[in-house]
């Protein structure tokens, strides 16, 4: 993937954390792209022209609609959610996971499967646990794609 600077980043805000947002701030300063962070409810940002919080309501995957409804072809949308980042390659944009995974459109589908199958054993009782704590190494991850993507 070459590098290239987006119109806008969106950050899918309310589940997203606190260190990833931080790093995208620090890009946004340096390499004067603007960000759009998207949350059901408040959140703490940087004053600063290039950054916006847009707060939808607090129906279920309001941000995610939202996003979807906005997102332009060659922004990068960061989000943990899979059927969102989906949405967001439909709409030729890029999708980035907090963890620092780099959604496409080669590898949309077997994520998407394979959180439905999780979900499917959740339901059931057969797993009861979530992902792994985030930690050093996802910021690390995340950090390194981001830079990966847009320098």
């Amino acid at each position: 993937m070459s590098k290239y600077k987006p119109n806008n980043i969106w950050i899918d805000a309310d589940a997203c954390p606190r260190v990833i947002k931080e790093i995208v701030f620090k890009v946004s300063r340096r390499l004067n792209i603007s960000i759009i962070l998207v949350a059901n409810s408040y959140q703490i940002t940087p004053r600063s022209d290039l950054i916006q919080l847009i707060i939808v309501d607090k129906r279920f995957d309001a941000a995610d609609q939202h996003i979807t409804d906005q997102v332009k072809t060659h922004d990068i949308v960061i989000t943990a959610d899979i059927p969102l980042a989906a949405n967001v390659l439909k709409k030729k944009a890029i999708a980035l996971n907090p963890r620092g995974e780099i959604y496409t459109e080669n590898n949309i589908g077997s994520i998407l499967s394979m959180r439905n199958f999780m979900k499917e054993l959740r339901d059931a009782g057969s797993i009861t646990g979530g992902p792994a704590a985030f930690g050093p190494k996802d910021v690390k991850r995340f950090g390194d794609s981001l830079n990966k993507l847009i320098g």
